[in-house]
């Protein structure tokens, strides 16, 4: 499954006295970090939230819920006034004007629409019949939120594999130019083995002369980074084919793939690998940070 850790949704639900709008938003993040703003009303449902965004499948981002209520007609609910808060804000607001020298425009219609000011008491088997419409309107917004989600994940799986089959065309050129390395690494060897065996005047059989040239050259090959290398791309489709979330398996993927051109870079000496192992170093992590938005 890929699925983008930054998205949006909104949606709003009508009901016989009031309308209710949520709003769902995140971004990266390496755990689930959910957090919800509701009326003061509708505090004691923020406990709800998180688990039920987590049922819908939402395993990892910054994810910010913002729940609004619009009464259209009394529901027989008592509002008072919360005079310790009215208190304390309207004192800060005089601080405000003081200290920065702003006009003065409070009045109390302005005060008033901070609906922290109000404490709205509600017939206690109006709860779950709350919860309900609340959810109604949240499954609303993880609708649009989650199919922004996949869509965005869509495209960030098609440039990575993209990238990913870049990667895969730069190491068949090292496999190509690595083989004709290793036959004329070889072969100087043996030239300059020859050479330092004639001027000490040693005896060296031929066959030991050829052993130490062919140990000394599989030192500098390369091939089983190249084959771990093409199963960490194979491995890729087989993760994003995968129904669970993928970002933090790719990120590990992603490790391993740098290991292996690292030590392709060192054990080769031909100026020409070292200079595509420098674009694969830059093609990879240009991976890694399209897979940083992968939930």
């Amino acid at each position: 499954m890929t699925s983008s850790m930054t998205a949006f949704g909104r949606a709003q639900r009508s009901f016989d006295d009031r309308i209710i709008t949520a709003e769902i938003r995140s971004v990266n993040n390496r755990y689930l970090d959910c957090t919800a703003k509701l009326p003061r009303a509708y505090g004691f449902l923020e406990e709800k939230i998180k688990p039920y965004i987590q049922s819908r499948g939402i395993s990892r981002g910054k994810v910010d819920v913002f729940v609004s209520v619009d009464m259209t007609s009394s529901s027989g609910a008592l509002v008072t006034l919360d005079e310790a808060y009215a208190e304390s804000y309207i004192e800060a607001l005089k601080q405000l004007r003081d200290k920065f020298g702003l006009h003065d425009d409070m009045s109390l219609m302005r005060v008033a629409s901070n609906r922290d000011l109000f404490i709205v008491q509600k017939p206690d088997d109006d709860e779950e019949k709350d919860w309900e419409q609340l959810r109604s309107a949240l499954d609303g917004a993880l609708d649009v939120f989650m199919a922004a989600r996949a869509a965005e994940g869509e495209n960030l799986k098609n440039d990575i594999l993209k990238k990913r089959d870049r990667l895969r065309g730069m190491k068949d050129e090292i496999a190509a130019r690595s083989e004709k390395n290793i036959r004329e690494y070889r072969t100087r060897l043996e030239t300059r083995l020859r050479a330092a065996i004639a001027d000490l005047e040693l005896k060296f059989d031929d066959a030991r002369i050829l052993t130490e040239c062919a140990i000394f050259a599989d030192r500098v090959a390369i091939d089983e980074e190249l084959v771990r290398l093409e199963s960490h791309f194979k491995a890729m489709d087989g993760i994003f084919a995968a129904k669970e979330p993928c970002g933090r398996k790719l990120d590990f993927l992603v490790q391993e793939m740098n290991r292996e051109i690292n030590t392709i870079g060192s054990k080769s000496g031909d100026a020409d690998i070292a200079s595509i192992v420098v674009e694969m170093k830059n093609e990879l992590e240009k991976i890694r940070e399209q897979i940083q938005n992968l939930e």
